[in-house]
């Protein structure tokens, strides 16, 4: 049986259609997540088979031998590394998938952009001070914090943190010592990829 070579793009490619053994990688473009013991990190997901998907990375990943990548819409699926480039990464699957159910992303719910779970400090600078505070999960659009001080709701507030630029922010919701903040203005997708990373300190 021929033996996979690799495409352009550095990914898997199947041998020919008598003698494969996965459907042909299919061009994807899609949000996820990967989530490892080291943390949660972005990536864009652009070619899958049967066997594996390769993705688009903006960072090294944390060397890991247990992952699971998350979609948009929830579902996730256990990975094996296969090899890393810069800005890319090769995997298989741990277990069978549904290429289709992955390629078609069906979800019940709007799609919500990625929020990434997180503990990290930072600091948030208002009318009444500065303080300390802990960063729970960040999206392109906004962070979940824990703090002691008292905000009030539609407040501005700067918030910044290690690899976290000084960023304007609104206070969108509070659940006792755990408010919403609204950026003013959206990260960009690898922008903030990198931002996770530093925050995660890996």
């Amino acid at each position: 049986m021929g033996e996979a070579v690799r495409s352009d793009d550095g990914i898997p490619v199947p041998a020919p259609a008598e003698q494969r053994v996965a459907p042909r990688f299919t061009l994807l473009i899609r949000a996820a997540k990967l989530i490892m013991s080291a943390g949660e990190f972005l990536c864009v997901i652009r070619d899958a088979s049967e066997t594996g998907i390769s993705v688009r990375t903006f960072h090294a990943l944390p060397k890991c031998d247990d992952m699971t990548i998350e979609l948009q819409n929830g579902d996730r699926y256990g990975l094996e590394q296969v090899w890393e480039e810069p800005d890319r990464a090769g995997f298989r699957f741990s277990q069978p998938v549904d290429i289709r159910r992955i390629i078609e992303s069906p979800s019940r719910f709007a799609k919500r952009p990625i929020r990434l779970k997180l503990e990290a400090p930072a600091e948030i600078s208002c009318l009444a001070g500065k303080a300390d505070v802990t960063i729970r999960n960040i999206s392109q659009q906004g962070v979940n914090i824990s703090t002691g001080l008292r905000l009030a709701l539609e407040q501005r507030v700067q918030i910044s943190a290690r690899g976290l630029r000084e960023t304007s922010a609104r206070v969108r919701w509070r659940n006792g010592r755990e408010f919403g903040l609204a950026f003013e203005e959206t990260f960009q997708f690898g922008e903030l990829a990198r931002v996770v990373r530093l925050l995660q300190r890996v």
